[in-house]
């Protein structure tokens, strides 16, 4: 039984390598079944080769960055896999400085296996955590106690045993420990894979790299602001695409529309019976 909890992973505070991650905005990405050239290839990363050790990757990256128009906003990353061992059989790992945005093949990838990513976009990060099986999204969180997916709960049992500081209902426990959310999510992801993520397996590995080229955006449906400020006062709105959509179109027709200069009657009056009474006083 893995007994592994967020205590196993306190190097990561003290680790330049994760700090890097963590600044460069990372994804890790464990996938069961899949070997690195598979997983680059349903990434559809074009093949850069092979990068020796974490320095490998960075500088393959780093290169492609310097590349980069950034007259564009390009989100094209070099992704670096390779393999490990771990529980019922070997898991390829996949490091990213994606910007946080995990790998959009994930469901795909976990067709007949199992996914599990976690992530960090930098700045003020957002830090998620992904488990994916089957081909099916069972449980997401940025913070452990707002879970989604379609078994959100499943994993809570877990959660805790990792150091999350939960109840057994899955509701945050005020009267647990204080335990470091990130040292946690790889505690968890381990529990999951059977890999343990250390500072070497990362720094020593021979990389597969592949570029994986800009995903294409989204298309969305509508708008929801959902804010509760500090005295507990709910804001909530929706909009629908189509209603913003025409509120644009209405302030473009506005913005558009010609500039209608109006002169105040009386003023003018005024100023004219002010001038003839000069023009009286001058004659």
């Amino acid at each position: 039984m893995n007994l592994v909890t967020a205590h196993d992973y306190a190097w990561i505070r003290t680790s330049p390598l994760f700090r890097h991650m963590v600044e460069s905005k990372y994804t890790l990405t464990l996938v069961r079944g899949r070997s690195p050239q598979e997983v680059l290839r349903a990434m559809e990363a074009e093949p850069r080769g092979t990068g020796e050790g974490t320095a490998g990757l960075i500088e393959a990256d780093d290169a492609h960055r310097a590349e980069v128009d950034y007259d564009y906003w390009d989100e094209s990353y070099v992704a670096g896999a390779f393999k490990a061992a771990g529980e019922k059989g070997d898991w390829t790992v996949v490091l990213g400085f994606d910007g946080g945005l995990g790998v959009p093949c994930a469901e795909t990838l976990s067709e007949g296996g199992r996914v599990v990513a976690h992530s960090s976009n930098g700045g003020k990060p957002i830090d998620l955590f992904r488990w994916f099986e089957d081909g099916e999204l069972r449980t997401a969180f940025e913070g452990p106690s707002t879970r989604d997916g379609s078994s959100p709960d499943d994993l809570v049992p877990l959660l805790r045993e990792a150091g999350f500081p939960l109840t057994p209902e899955g509701e945050p426990d005020e009267c647990a420990p204080v335990v470091d959310g990130k040292a946690a999510v790889l505690a968890l992801a381990e529990r999951l894979t059977g890999v343990r993520v250390t500072e070497s397996l990362l720094q020593d590995a021979t990389y597969e790299l592949g570029l994986v080229p800009e995903q294409p955006a989204e298309e969305w449906t509508g708008l929801v602001i959902d804010i509760t400020d500090a005295h507990g006062e709910r804001l909530y709105k929706e909009w629908t695409y189509e209603e913003i959509a025409a509120a644009s179109d209405r302030a473009q027709a506005e913005a558009n529309a010609p500039v209608v200069i109006a002169y105040d009657e009386p003023l003018v009056k005024d100023r004219s019976e002010h001038e003839t009474g000069e023009e009286r006083t001058g004659a």
